[in-house]
């Protein structure tokens, strides 16, 4: 199984919903996800769990967590949320960045671009590995439903 790490600095808003994507749209039996950040906030932001609760998925209970070597063991792919310099590296890691702004503090209207960004940035990425659930992805837009 594939293990992909979600990451940013304060693991509290773009990396949250990518992850949560990932999930409500994966295989579970051919790849998983996980978020982390190297400088991890006390909570995920609390317009991201707005966003999040309008299209079904409750991160109430999502906590920021540190990206650690231990955390990052046996994974092969990071995905970094476009935090430049600040992004955290993991060495032998495939790697991509997502340039997605940071919601924290953004208004609800520009949250939910960017959580729309997030999904449709995960759902490119399990159509191009061959990761999605089977039904979980619509036609063209990779946005599908998250249930």
């Amino acid at each position: 199984m594939t293990t992909v790490i979600f990451a940013c600095v304060h693991n509290a808003g773009r990396s949250q919903m990518a992850a949560a994507f990932f999930y409500a749209l994966a295989d579970a039996g051919k790849a998983r996800a996980l978020s982390a950040g190297t400088e991890p906030g006390e909570r995920v932001h609390p317009e991201v769990l707005a966003a999040m609760r309008e299209v079904g998925i409750d991160l109430t209970a999502a906590r920021p967590q540190r990206l650690t070597e231990e955390l990052a063991r046996g994974a092969q792919m990071l995905v970094t949320m476009g935090c430049g310099d600040t992004c955290p590296v993991v060495p032998g890691l495939r790697r991509d960045d997502w340039p997605l702004d940071d919601p924290k503090g953004k208004p609800l209207e520009r949250v939910r671009e960017i959580r729309d960004e997030a999904k449709a940035r995960v759902g490119a990425l399990l159509r191009a590995e061959g990761w999605q659930r089977d039904g979980a992805l619509g036609g063209g837009t990779g946005a599908g439903t998250a249930e």
